[in-house]
């Protein structure tokens, strides 16, 4: 990338982007290798350029939607257990988090081959999370990673939580919010959902057919899980802003969750105060590289090669 391309920008900006990417990506450039492999691929990918999710997954909101998908997937008790029993997101919460970015972006701006070659990654993870939980009846019941309902139940969660994260922005999605849902039920049926809701009003029903059905609970678990997230991983400013992205999607959360959770919308303008922490991210973030643009040089050089071979 040229100086012409990404301007010198003050050093309070490189120094907060260099922070916020070592968070996402694990690297400080934002260039992990995987993201430099996305120039690398022989395929169009899944998701077309600055389509719905490209725009939704590129968008700052992608900050209050990580957080606010870990407080919904952690009311199904089910997913909890999984993430209790095996993950290691109270000792590396970073490690955790870059994990879920990196098959995100992998997802979305990798080609066909790099998408299902990460989701078979995640895949193999998965075959060895099995264990015991208390249902949201009462009841104690066996699951797997590959069980269908909370498999299911995590591709919601996620999906409602960037759309929601998104809107937070007030930036526009192509197509619009149904168009965002029918985009992104690629992703379920590659981690195998079976017929995943295509629009915002069935994605809704659906995550209400857990809660009517009793399959949600807040318990000491999701408690615990609200104080880790509660506790902003960073020092100084960056402590501060999480502590507003965490209102946030707190605030996004319908009030019959936020019971569950334990959780109170913050009586300030935190939607307001929100969009301020994005719009300083965005301008850090934009400073240099990041995966769309890895994904346009493959494009680029995709319809390169196609025209020369004509």
């Amino acid at each position: 990338m040229t100086d012409a391309t990404f301007p010198s920008v003050p050093g309070w900006i490189a120094s907060l982007r260099g922070k916020i990417l070592v968070a996402l990506a694990g690297d400080p450039t934002g260039m992990a290798p995987y993201v430099r492999a996305i120039a690398d691929g022989d395929d169009t990918g899944y998701f077309v350029e600055n389509g719905p999710a490209w725009t939704v997954h590129a968008g700052m909101g992608t900050l209050v939607a990580g957080i606010r998908a870990l407080l919904l997937q952690a009311l199904h008790p089910g997913a909890l257990a999984g993430v209790h029993d095996w993950s290691r997101y109270r000792e590396d919460p970073i490690g955790r988090l870059t994990g879920t970015v990196r098959w995100v972006i992998t997802l979305t701006y990798g080609s066909r081959t790099q998408a299902d070659a990460e989701t078979r990654r995640v895949g193999r993870f998965h075959q060895r999370v099995k264990g015991e939980y208390r249902a949201g009846d009462g009841s104690e019941r066996a699951y797997t990673a590959e069980a269908a309902d909370l498999v299911r139940w995590v591709h919601l969660a996620f999906t409602d939580a960037f759309l929601a994260g998104h809107e937070v922005s007030k930036k526009p999605i192509p197509g619009g919010p149904d168009a965002y849902v029918a985009d992104w039920a690629t992703a379920g049926r590659l981690m195998r959902v079976v017929d995943p809701p295509r629009t915002r009003a069935a994605l809704r029903a659906e995550i209400d057919g857990f809660w009517e059905r009793g399959e949600l609970r807040g318990d000491e678990r999701v408690a615990a899980v609200v104080r880790f997230l509660r506790k902003p991983p960073f020092p100084g400013l960056m402590g501060l802003s999480y502590r507003v992205l965490f209102a946030a999607a707190v605030a996004t959360i319908p009030r019959r969750y936020r019971k569950m959770l334990g959780v109170r919308r913050w009586p300030l303008p935190v939607l307001a105060l929100t969009r301020f922490v994005l719009r300083v991210t965005e301008r850090a973030l934009g400073s240099g590289p990041r995966a769309q643009d890895m994904a346009r040089q493959r494009l680029a050089r995709l319809e390169r090669d196609g025209r020369e071979a004509a």
